[in-house]
Order: structure tokens, then sequence, then C-alpha cells
């Protein structure tokens, strides 16, 4: 499973928006869009 549909099943499993989600990480909701279909994606970065 691709990790936007991933992300998409999720947010819709727990009744959300797009913009509820943008506005819990400050995020606009095209990057939500965006994230969901794969046109870009969440950089994660850890400090060890």
């Amino acid at each position: 499973m691709q990790i936007g549909k991933q992300l998409k099943d999720a947010r819709n499993q727990a009744n959300l928006t797009q913009e509820n989600v943008a506005e819990k990480l400050n995020v606009s909701r095209q990057t939500i869009s965006n994230w969901e279909n794969e046109k870009s994606y969440l950089l994660v970065s850890s400090k060890t």
C-alpha cells in the first residue's frame, strides 16, 4: 500500500477532513492533499 493511500485511509477512518488535519499539523490543506496524492512527501528527521 502506498503511503498516500495510508494517510488518506487513516484520515477517513478518523472522520477528519484535509482541513482538520492541516490545522492540527499547522500546514495547508493543499499540503495534506499533496501528501495523499504523493505529489510531495513529509520529511521527518531525527536527532540522535
